[in-house]
């Protein structure tokens, strides 16, 4: 069985709970969040695993990181590590639609599923699934809570003053 770490990072949105193994980071939860995920009983507290982690989530959060550069190790289904995969395409600073993300990924008529796929991503900021919006160009659907994705958008667009947000609807 393998061993599961993790950790609290403090961070301008409230704590963050990070979880991970030895193949990568597995979760990042906002422990403020409409959906707080407390650390399961078998799981190890440790810092030690995290320390990338946390250095680049803190640079992303003082505007300074745009991409992160992390081993990841999400569990999900083909179709969703797809979507999940399609997510860090999409440009810091940028939204796009839940349908245009469906044709982005071969699959133009599964807005509905990548909806759904996004809603699962276990790790928010990382795999910025706050950069997909709705159709209208409405924001829609964070399992936070849609204020700590208007959040991560603003912080966005104050640090990418050149390329203000835009949003891709089709």
């Amino acid at each position: 069985m393998e061993t599961v770490y993790y950790t609290t990072l403090d961070s301008p949105l409230g704590a963050l709970l990070l979880a991970g193994n030895e193949q990568g980071l597995q979760r990042v939860n906002f422990l403020a969040g409409n959906r707080p995920l407390q650390p399961l009983p078998e799981w190890v507290a440790r810092d030690a695993p995290f320390g990338e982690a946390s250095r680049q989530l803190a640079a992303y959060f003082a505007g300074e990181l745009r991409q992160f550069d992390l081993a990841l190790a999400p569990r999900g289904s083909v179709f969703q590590r797809q979507v999940w995969r399609a997510l860090r395409e999409i440009p810091y600073g940028r939204t796009v639609s839940y349908g245009e993300l469906a044709r982005r990924i071969g699959r133009p008529t599964a807005s509905r599923a990548v909806g759904a796929a996004n809603g699962r991503n276990p790790l928010p900021i990382v795999v910025p699934c706050h950069r997909v919006i709705g159709g209208t160009g409405k924001l829609t659907g964070f399992y936070g809570g849609l204020h700590l994705k208007e959040a991560l958008l603003g912080l966005e667009g104050r640090h990418c003053p050149a390329a203000p947000a835009q949003t891709v609807l089709l």
